[in-house]
């Protein structure tokens, strides 16, 4: 194709853009709200607003309560920091439902609260993993939320400090690397008295069609069923999040997750241009339904995907999936109370960063230092008293 040839369909391209509305994309799909002056506005004020929160939360508190708590007491860091970054967490829902006005609509099998999970769902877009906190925020887990994620988002600055502190666990995608680490990070989880909501997504990376098309090349090679709306699952890491906490859970939990009308992007959350509404669906299973082989989970994993396209197709067709309940509206006074007391918090560290005492800087430059440090090398503080234990233990077998 020619230079002229190019030019001539760009061109034609940037009709097209212009001719379409706002509030339609190129693509046909139409949009919830258009993007406005006033919404990118009250986007990035929000963004603003999140991260300086966090930034300012993490390098006052972290240091505190996942070094010097944690060297005596896991279980103790792991509450405080759940109760406290489960407040922050807890402004994300309340942006997407009660900034934005998205509808979060529940269906199929009811969430107890403050139960010990294991949690997998589809990957339609980059955004799925944040809409498991509002249902998380609804059964008073949300500081307890852990996932599995690539080792990338690990490098996004000021989040990926976070994620290191909530204990996130951080992947390659390539089992031979990832295994070891995992089996080590998930051995940490198995304490019963910690609260967990541990989400993976086997699919392994969010959906396109460029992927499904490679899927189902693969699934047809291998007469495994072909997949419109989702990808095969990959069982491995599934797999091995259930072997090691089978014995701690209380329940597994399929969650299928779709949007109206639209799926999201993050700044569209962000600017509340979209969705409309997300749907999610939840199924309930007992950890000792599940087979116990690596081999019967994997044909467990599949055929649970298989269902989980059925379901979307149906979506796609009558707008809502089956059994859809109620969990609640989210308590627009107990969010903003939450709010306000983290804009509070980072008022006052800011105040103490800029207007304080010169000491309070070294503190904000050695608390960088170590954030940033145990998220590179992905290290959690040993308590003190297990580290004597252990060498206790070992001189007497000498």
């Amino acid at each position: 194709m020619n230079h002229i040839e190019v030019l001539r369909k760009a061109s034609l391209h940037c009709c097209i853009e212009r001719m379409i509305p706002k509030h339609i994309n190129v693509d046909g799909s139409q949009r919830r709200h258009q993007l406005t002056a006033i919404r990118v506005v009250r986007g990035i004020l929000c963004l603003v607003v999140l991260l300086t929160t966090a930034c300012m939360t993490l390098i006052y508190c972290a240091p505190l309560f996942t070094l010097l708590l944690r060297l005596f007491s896991i279980h103790y860091s792991r509450k405080v920091v759940a109760l406290l970054f489960g407040a922050w967490l807890s402004m994300w829902p309340f942006l997407f439902e009660k900034i934005n006005n998205t509808k979060v609509v529940f269906s199929g099998d009811s969430v107890p609260s403050k139960e010990r999970v294991l949690l997998f769902a589809n990957h339609r877009t980059e955004v799925d993993w944040m809409y498991l906190w509002d249902l998380a925020l609804r059964k008073g887990c949300l500081g307890s939320i852990k996932y599995v994620l690539k080792s990338s988002l690990m490098k996004l600055p000021v989040f990926g400090w976070g994620f290191q502190v909530l204990e996130f666990i951080s992947v390659e995608r390539k089992w031979e690397i990832d295994e070891s680490m995992m089996r080590r990070k998930l051995s940490t989880f198995t304490d019963t008295r910690d609260s967990l909501w541990l989400a993976v997504f086997p699919e392994g990376t969010d959906y396109t069609e460029q992927k499904c098309m490679t899927s189902q090349k693969y699934a047809a090679e291998n007469s495994l069923p072909i997949l419109e709306n989702v990808l095969l699952p990959k069982s491995r890491g599934f797999y091995a999040c259930l072997e090691a906490l089978r014995e701690s859970l209380d329940a597994v939990y399929d969650i299928s997750i779709a949007y109206k009308h639209r799926c999201p992007t993050f700044l569209d959350n962000a600017f509340g241009v979209d969705p409309l509404e997300v749907h999610i669906h939840i199924r309930r299973f007992s950890p000792h339904e599940i087979p116990a082989s690596e081999k019967d989970v994997a044909v467990w994993l599949i055929e649970r995907f298989r269902i989980k396209d059925q379901l979307l197709t149906d979506f796609t067709n009558l707008g809502y999936f089956p059994d859809e309940g109620s969990e609640g509206d989210l308590s627009t006074f107990s969010c903003l109370v939450k709010v306000a007391a983290m804009i509070f918090l980072t008022c006052v560290f800011i105040y103490l960063t800029f207007f304080s005492a010169f000491w309070f800087k070294i503190y904000v430059l050695i608390s960088a230092v170590y954030l940033t440090y145990i998220t590179h090398f992905d290290i959690q503080p040993t308590p003190i008293l297990g580290s004597l234990k252990a060498l206790v233990c070992s001189k007497k077998e000498l």
